[in-house]
C-alpha cells in the first residue's frame, strides 16, 4: 500500500475547462460556470493539511485548479475522488494511489 493509502494526506482538485466569458459574475463559484474537464488528487502542503501541494500526484501545477469539498479521509471504503466524477478522474493520479 502507497503512503497515500490512509487518505489523509490527500486533496482533491479540480482541473476546470477554460471559461466560456472572459470573466464569471461575481458570487458564482467557478466551477459552477465552467466544467470539470478532470479530477486530480495532490498532496497536502506540508504542516497544513487543509491545503493543496504545488502540483498533483501527476505533476500538474494545482495553482489554477478548484480545490473540491470531498475529503477522502471523511470517506472510508468509498474512492478517493466524489463518485458523480468518475468519469473524469485523472488516470495517473488514480494509478499512484492504487499503488
Amino acid at each position: 500500500m502507497s503512503e497515500f493509502g490512509g487518505m489523509s494526506g490527500i486533496v482533491v482538485v479540480y482541473e476546470l475547462d477554460k471559461p466560456m466569458a472572459p470573466r464569471i459574475p461575481p458570487g458564482i463559484p467557478a466551477c459552477a460556470e465552467r466544467p470539470v474537464r478532470r479530477v486530480h488528487a495532490a498532496p497536502s502542503a506540508p504542516g497544513t493539511p487543509a491545503t493543496t501541494g504545488p502540483r498533483t500526484l501527476c505533476g500538474k501545477d494545482t495553482f489554477a485548479m478548484e480545490k473540491a469539498s470531498w475529503k477522502p479521509s471523511e470517506h472510508p471504503g468509498a474512492p478517493w475522488y466524489p463518485a458523480g466524477y468518475a468519469s473524469v478522474v485523472c488516470p495517473d493520479c488514480d494509478a499512484v494511489i492504487e499503488t
